[in-house]
């Protein structure tokens, strides 16, 4: 089976900044991704490449089998792609329900009421039923969190993207929002997921790539990524030949800094 998301030489840069090096990836269908990297690695910047807000210098993306590199933001959702962002985006003004509304009849060109059945099952889903008709501006960090999720997931995602959706959390908090996510985990969807608390990401990803320095320093299995001695030396400041012992150490309890 083709996979459902493919890069192919992606490339970004800003200026003398490379935030993508000729970056390959494939993302398989129904599989969860994590992705590790320092701030400023481009993390969110490659989301922003996948999901067509930004434009590449140079490569390829493909999605659902489709050559995807030059159609836009609005298209690319209307094939089924959706993310979250780092920071909750909500429409303040608007009720939890109406954000959802808003996002599913945006997302599939539709009109609003075709989407409330759809907006009602979704907010049951993620636990704001009972605040479907407050303010979005008006609630806590973690329902902000989940309104996120809730507002990607009623476009019908194929491919969800989450950037650091449990930053700034407390430990029943992210304990609460890993459930949530393990549950759209078996609905197929295929995720990836930049997270920087690590014991969240190992609690759902199959797989975990580090981005460092414009590329893929480490791609495996979460424990086998985590402990790459490439990756110990960006995050501890060690050199790869000490690093390799540190690794080897085990990696239980370690937390990468944000």
């Amino acid at each position: 089976m083709a996979p459902i998301l493919s890069l192919r030489g992606v490339s970004r840069s800003f200026g003398a900044v490379v935030v993508a090096r000729d970056l390959d990836l494939d993302l398989a269908e129904g599989e969860a991704l994590g992705m590790l990297g320092p701030n400023g690695a481009g993390k969110s910047t490659l989301f922003g490449l996948i999901t067509g807000t930004l434009s590449l210098n140079s490569g390829t993306i493909s999605f659902g089998g489709q050559d995807i590199t030059h159609i836009p933001a609005a298209q690319r959702s209307r094939l089924g792609m959706a993310r979250s962002f780092q920071v909750p985006q909500p429409f303040s003004g608007m009720t939890v329900f109406e954000n959802c509304v808003a996002a599913g009849a945006f997302a599939r060109n539709q009109a609003e009421r075709a989407v409330y059945e759809r907006a009602a099952y979704v907010l049951d889903q993620c636990g704001l039923t009972a605040k479907a008709n407050v303010k979005a501006g008006t609630l806590t960090l973690l329902d902000r969190k989940r309104l996120e999720l809730a507002r990607a997931l009623t476009t019908r995602p194929r491919l969800l993207l989450l950037d650091e959706v449990a930053g700034g959390l407390s430990e029943p908090e992210c304990a609460i929002l890993i459930e949530l996510i393990k549950d759209i985990r078996t609905t197929g969807v295929s995720l990836i997921w930049i997270e920087h608390v690590i014991h969240a990401l190992v609690a759902v990803v199959d797989r975990v790539v580090v981005l460092a320095g414009g590329v893929f320093i480490a791609d495996d299995t979460p424990q086998r990524a985590i402990q790459h001695p490439k990756v110990v030396e960006v995050y501890m400041g060690i050199p790869a030949s000490e690093a390799a012992e540190t690794a080897a150490a085990g990696s239980e309890g370690r937390h990468v800094p944000a």
